[in-house]
């Protein structure tokens, strides 16, 4: 787990090396224990290290199949092969030899072996780039779920490459004017933007599953590799429900032992769901000793508790983990702010960034591995909102989605942003619709798992946590979307997700394994009364941020709809229910925070 960056050029010239020395200085905290820098003719490398795999300097970055000038393929890597010894055993026996035990030198060897289909071997998180000395092209590449970010800047001569957003900033030559569409869609899709595009039309990123060959002359070719069908296979028919349970607890139980992997210890962020609860269980079943569990939790406000200790400490107590609360006071979430601002690559709306931002602070100090339960709510069905989105007609699926999940309509967005600053056509309905007319799906909610897991997911939940748990060096792995469950998840007939309130087959799950008190308790969620509510420290910090000359020079918002938000800002709610006020100042907040005029 690492932060890279590079730069190739295609008009002759050589890379620029203090640039990507800017780049890899800012990915600085993803990456606390070792840099490395390279180059070689039109790219240069960075790298920042965080030593999971192989702790010895044999694993440093960025690394050659060979030393010096006679290397073949050189490249950087951020992530991590679960199955990696597996590979090295196999690579050894078709001929390679290693000097290191990490698995960055099983994916250069991996390449060398079998090309760009590599990835297809890999199960693991992962984004990297590798310089092919042979043929002069950069391959990038990205894992199936996008766990791992790779983000891109190109200029005329140019293109140049990082693991966060902020890093290609601190580089320079960025055209960070705010994306019309994209913010149509931060509006409307409670702040996903879906890949290549992000928040500024100078930035793009690479889309999950994907491998982008990078030529000489700067032309590129991208291949998706990897899309599970949303469809009944006939290798599962006649499965019972049992056999269905059975075979997702299994499934989960190989997740979970892949992501041991590692020569430091692994511990867990514990809410107390059953998502986390059951990866507790699952590593108790493994033989885990002296696991490490973590809870966060925030004062009680708006009526709403702000914490779920107790179920936390339920399954601390069974199972015996050394666990750890934190719980913060509303006074320190303005502070906490900031800081979970500045670590966002994109803008993210959810109360539980600042949440993760502030857990990952503490857990940093006790391990540098952690398992979490992200992804079982969109990869099951788990939302509340999904049994509106069982519609039986098709067609509608698109419909019933954006009634369901957006948080504006078109004509909202008209009353709030600038005329320029707004697409003349529903953009984020159009893109919805195509995602949801795809072939592949069999029903519209097995279209609307789909659009959620490939695309929202990605670029918000799992976005969340590898921003948060980077900004301290902590690397965060998520079972619930190693790909061999989601493939299974996806061919899971929908009646059995949608059963007992969502998440149906996953909590007969967990039923075998943890106390019905967990199983059955109320879905949980990670509310921060000050911000939910607007109230004290950051009310303040908001206003601030809007009143700032940056906000009314950059003339996104319409100035009397801002006066109205501030004027009552408890009260103007969206569709889904979160705070208006709150979304429109993150993204000013975000913008300011990193030096955007």
């Amino acid at each position: 787990m690492c932060g890279l960056s590079g730069e190739i050029r295609f008009d002759g010239g050589r890379p620029d090396l203090e640039a990507v020395r800017r780049m890899n200085d800012r990915l600085a905290p993803r990456g606390p224990d070792g840099e490395g820098l390279w180059s070689h003719g039109p790219v240069a490398l960075g790298h920042r290290r965080l030593k999971i795999i192989d702790l010895s300097e044999r694993g440093a970055q960025p690394m050659g199949d060979r030393d010096g000038a006679d290397a073949t393929v050189t490249g950087v890597f951020n992530g991590c092969l679960y199955n990696y010894r597996e590979l090295r055993g196999e690579l050894r026996r078709l001929g390679h030899r290693f000097v290191s035990t990490s698995d960055t030198e099983v994916l250069i060897k991996a390449y060398l072996q079998w090309g760009t289909a590599c990835v297809d071997r890999f199960h693991g998180m992962f984004a990297f780039a590798l310089r092919d000395h042979r043929d002069g092209r950069l391959v990038l590449g990205r894992d199936r779920l996008g766990v791992k970010p790779l983000y891109l800047s190109a200029a005329p001569g140019r293109l140049r490459f990082a693991s966060s957003l902020p890093a290609l900033l601190a580089a320079g030559g960025v055209d960070t004017a705010v994306d019309p569409v994209a913010l149509h869609q931060y509006l409307t899709w409670h702040a996903t933007v879906a890949a290549p595009r992000t928040i500024l039309r100078g930035v793009t990123k690479l889309p999950p599953a994907t491998v982008r060959v990078v030529e000489p002359d700067g032309t590129h070719r991208d291949h998706r590799y990897w899309q599970p069908s949303y469809t009944r296979r006939p290798e599962h028919r006649g499965m019972t429900t049992d056999e269905w349970r059975d075979a997702v607890l299994e499934a989960l139980r190989v997740a979970v032992r892949r992501r041991m992997v590692a020569d430091v210890p692994v511990g867990v962020l514990l809410s107390g769901g059953l998502d986390s609860s059951l990866i507790v269980a699952l590593l108790a079943e493994e033989g885990q000793r002296d696991l490490a569990t973590f809870s966060v939790g925030f004062e009680s406000g708006g009526g709403e508790e702000g914490d779920e200790f107790r179920y936390s400490r339920l399954m601390a107590e069974q199972y015996g983990t050394g666990h750890h609360e934190l719980m913060v006071p509303s006074t320190e979430v303005s502070g906490a702010l900031d800081a979970a601002v500045a670590a966002m690559s994109e803008p993210m709306v959810s109360h539980d960034v600042i949440a993760f931002h502030l857990l990952s602070r503490q857990v940093a100090e006790h391990v540098k591995v952690v398992q979490s339960g992200q992804g079982a709510d969109e990869v099951f069905a788990g939302y509340h909102w999904y049994p509106k989105l069982a519609v039986p007609e098709r067609e509608r699926a698109a419909e019933a989605y954006a009634q369901a999940y957006f948080d504006r309509t078109h004509a909202d967005l008209a009353r709030m942003v600038q005329p320029g600053m707004l697409p003349g056509a529903d953009v984020s309905g159009r893109f919805v619709h195509e995602h949801m007319a795809a072939p592949g799906a069999e029903t519209a909610l097995d279209a609307a798992l789909r659009l959620d897991t490939h695309v929202m997911l990605v670029d918000d939940p799992v976005k969340r946590v590898d921003n948060m748990t980077m900004d301290w060096g902590l690397e965060a792995r998520v079972p619930f979307l190693d790909h061999e469950l989601v493939e299974l998840a996806a061919a899971c007939p929908p009646e059995l997700k949608l059963a007992h309130g969502g998440k149906g087959v996953l909590k007969e799950a967990g039923r075998k394994l943890l106390p019905a008190e967990v199983v059955d308790r109320p879905k949980g969620y990670f509310p921060v009364p000050a911000i939910k509510h607007m109230a004290g420290p950051v009310l303040e910090r908001v206003r601030d941020a809007l009143h700032a000359p940056e906000a009314r020079g950059r003339g996104i918002f319409r100035e009397e709809y801002v006066a109205r938000l501030l004027a009552a800002p408890d009260e103007h709610r969206t569709r889904r229910g979160a705070n208006g006020l709150w979304q429109v100042a993150l993204l000013e907040l975000w913008l300011q925070k990193h030096g955007i005029g």
